[in-house]
């Protein structure tokens, strides 16, 4: 089930006594556990007693399965938290028969998760999480915590904003998504930290794209954009690393570069040569376009040819095509991506 189908469900019906909370999205994963816990132990003054944690990559999952259906004489009702959930998974991924038995048969007042929070749920990871879900088979309901798309990362930007009370349209949303790469976590924090900083003002796009959110990743992926325009393969696989020791989710790095190429061959075809023709132009057709975006356009404009676009373009596609499939390794893809267009 989704984080939305979770919080209905216990919004309406007794929490399950087991649960496998699968995927590597944070924000969403935050909710529910605060939304689980308010249900399980509404008064704070319990939680001391009937919330416990462990950490599976520290203790065996048998020694959680005991305390689970060992009785407390604190607490009557608990909620226990098993995160590294992924810890516990042996090598031939095998279904935990002690699993099984609890699970038919939990115990009356005790909520069980298992958090797994290590692998995605595509790529070179897709194997590892289908190990996971094996092993816990016997937990029947999982609930998946997917990264954000932008679609997605638009429409918690919006509740959000409206929540705070902060007022931005559509196009400094959308600059707000792409800054911070639809990550749900950092559009949160951003938009609380907007909130206080506007005081009830409008908050512009043109505002945002002059510095007011950090512009880390999108300042190093641009970068990479300059050093391909260049053919400097040293600096971009430079940069590449600084994406990966960043934690970035490479799939969705290549989709901004992709984006970013677009725009330019756009650009380059319309015969637009300034930043503001750039500007002018895009905000024309009804897409968001500020200054410093339109900046960066012409700086991928004077960097390629119009052939060199369109086969950064072509290229684009079959990484992100390969990035879909069963592949060794997210990084592997990227690498192969810039020595063919260093070439």
């Amino acid at each position: 089930m989704t984080p939305e189908q979770f919080l209905a469900q216990i919004g309406k019906q007794e929490p399950a006594g087991a649960y496998l909370f699968l995927g590597p999205e944070g924000y969403s994963r935050k909710e529910c556990r605060r939304a689980l816990l308010n249900r399980v132990l509404p008064d704070e003054s319990e939680r001391e007693n009937g919330f416990t944690r462990h950490d599976l990559d520290e203790v065996s999952l048998d020694e959680v399965l005991d305390d689970a259906r060992s009785l407390s004489l604190f607490a009557s009702v608990r909620l226990i938290w098993a995160s590294s959930a992924e810890g516990a998974v042996p090598k031939d991924g095998e279904p935990h028969a002690g699993l099984a038995a609890y699970v038919k048969n939990p115990s009356p007042g005790v909520v069980l998760v298992f958090d797994s929070c290590r692998y995605e749920f595509d790529g070179d990871d897709r194997t590892k999480q289908e190990r996971v879900r094996k092993f816990f088979g016997a937990v029947r309901d999982v609930v998946e915590f997917n990264r954000f798309d932008e679609q997605r990362a638009r429409e918690l930007a919006k509740r959000l904003a409206q929540q705070s009370g902060l007022k931005m349209r559509s196009g400094a949303i959308e600059l707000l998504v792409e800054t911070l790469g639809a990550d749900a976590a950092r559009i949160a924090m951003e938009i609380e930290k907007l909130a206080l900083y506007a005081a009830g003002r409008e908050i512009t796009a043109e505002e945002l794209g002059n510095g007011l959110i950090a512009d880390g990743r999108a300042a190093t992926i641009f970068a990479l954009v300059n050093a391909l325009g260049r053919r400097d393969r040293t600096a971009s696989l430079t940069l590449l690393d600084t994406l990966v020791r960043e934690g970035e989710y490479l799939p969705l790095a290549l989709t901004f570069l992709g984006g970013q190429f677009r725009l330019a061959l756009v650009a380059k075809e319309q015969g637009l040569r300034s930043a503001g023709d750039i500007q002018g132009f895009f905000q024309k057709q009804g897409m968001a376009m500020w200054r410093q975006r339109a900046e960066q356009v012409q700086s991928t404009v004077s960097a390629f040819s119009r052939e060199k676009l369109q086969g950064a373009i072509a290229k684009v596609f079959a990484a992100d095509r390969a990035l879909r499939d069963t592949r060794p390794d997210d990084r592997v893809i990227m690498e192969e991506f810039i020595l063919e267009l260093t070439r």
